[in-house]
């Protein structure tokens, strides 16, 4: 008798770390549903995709999107459901108990991704915990402290606490925060979405105005002067235990000043490793997760600065490199367990180069002295696939998308 391929709905088709996944089951003979909110998408595009959709934006219509959802696995008798977008992972892990009734769901719960997806209460637990993170000043309700809180953060009122002082972010000076430069970040964005840096005080009340009128309750930081950016890859199993990790360092990144990285190398580092997975374990981790660290250049430590709660955008390096996330992961959904994987490529890299690496090149002042060199040879890429050619139309004709779709240029540019 012929085995039936594993079958898995792949969701938010638009990314690039979307298509990571889809190449990855593809290559094994998984049955690959793969959806978005509309078919200019690049994973769709694939030639590993076995049926391609379209459903309601989890985004402005997440009744809509629940309902498609429920209706699509109780239909088809999927292994698993894959999101790749916080949004849509959220609305899954809020209906959880019903979907499991039809699929596997195998991602930390609600509560946690709310909580280390959100900047303050992060640095707050990294903090108290003795993690190495930047200094943080935290806006905070002045009735509820949000350290005591289990619950994410809903902060509503205007009050900054820094160390033992608070100060009102209205104020035209803030002469209790000394040290310049500062980093103003919404609690919530990925990449560098809505952060602003501030080199002298007389800058911060116009910037800090800016920030708070789109990301309410902002947080200020300290600046890290760049001594390196490095990822940590990692899947833990339903006990919290560590079964796979992978680090890698980024090259370059777009924006120039920090955002997702556009060139990235595997590279071993267990100081690194150890401090994100000691993070993740203390947390009680499930699943997927990328803990994210820059380098201190004045006293050469790691510091925190984020940890990204689903699959993310550099995965297709960590698959090249031999480890394969989301195949282990749909191994740990099915099996229940693996064994761990430790082993994998060093020195091998990836590039993000349509816009991304482009980007880079153009609006770098440095575009011709760029260490590794633009124009160095490099081991895979994100999109452009001699074997599956067609994702890179799917990304070009994305920008119509874009362009035209209040909800994508939300995700875009929030």
């Amino acid at each position: 008798m012929q085995k039936t391929a594993p079958k898995i709905l792949v969701l938010d088709a638009m990314w690039n770390k979307t298509l990571a996944a889809v190449r990855s089951l593809g290559r094994k003979g998984f049955y690959l549903a793969v959806g978005e909110k509309t078919m200019f998408a690049t994973a769709i595009f694939s030639r590993y995709c076995s049926r391609r959709l379209t459903y309601p934006s989890p985004l402005s219509k997440p009744d809509e999107f629940l309902d498609w959802l429920l209706n699509e696995v109780k239909r088809n008798n999927y292994d698993m459901v894959l999101p790749t977008e916080l949004e849509t992972q959220q609305i899954i892990l809020r209906n959880r108990e019903e979907l499991e009734k039809y699929t596997r769901v195998p991602f930390a719960d609600y509560t946690l991704t709310a909580n280390v997806q959100n900047k303050a209460w992060l640095m707050k637990y990294a903090e108290t915990n003795g993690y190495p993170c930047p200094k943080t000043y935290f806006i905070e309700n002045g009735e509820q402290r949000a350290e005591n809180r289990d619950e994410p953060l809903t902060t509503s009122q205007d009050v900054v606490k820094g160390e033992n002082h608070y100060l009102n972010p209205q104020l035209s000076a803030l002469a209790s925060i000394s040290e310049y430069p500062l980093v103003i970040k919404p609690r919530e964005s990925s990449g560098s979405r809505g952060i602003m840096y501030v080199k002298k005080p007389s800058d911060f009340p116009a910037a800090f105005k800016k920030v708070q009128g789109r990301y309410p309750l902002p947080i200020v930081q300290e600046y890290i002067p760049h001594g390196g950016a490095y990822g940590v890859g990692a899947l833990f199993n339903r006990n919290s235990e560590p079964k796979a990790a992978f680090v890698y360092k980024r090259l370059r990144e777009y924006p120039v000043t920090g955002g997702p990285s556009t060139l990235r190398e595997s590279v071993k580092n267990d100081e690194i490793k150890e401090i994100a997975l000691n993070l993740l374990k203390s947390l009680k981790w499930t699943g997927i997760a990328m803990v994210e660290f820059r380098v201190d250049a004045r006293d050469g430590r790691p510091k925190l600065m984020e940890i990204n709660p689903r699959f993310w955008g550099s995965l297709q390096l960590a698959i090249i490199s031999g480890m394969d996330f989301p195949y282990l992961l749909y191994k740990m959904a099915v099996d229940g367990d693996i064994e761990p994987v430790w082993d994998y490529r060093v020195g091998v890299r990836c590039r993000w180069l349509i816009p991304g690496d482009i980007l880079h090149f153009i609006y770098n002042p440095k575009r011709l002295r760029l260490t590794p060199s633009f124009f160095t040879r490099t081991d895979g890429d994100d999109i452009i696939s001699a074997i599956d050619p067609m994702p890179l139309v799917g990304r070009l004709s994305s920008v119509l998308t874009f362009l035209s779709d209040r909800d994508m240029r939300k995700l875009l540019f929030r």
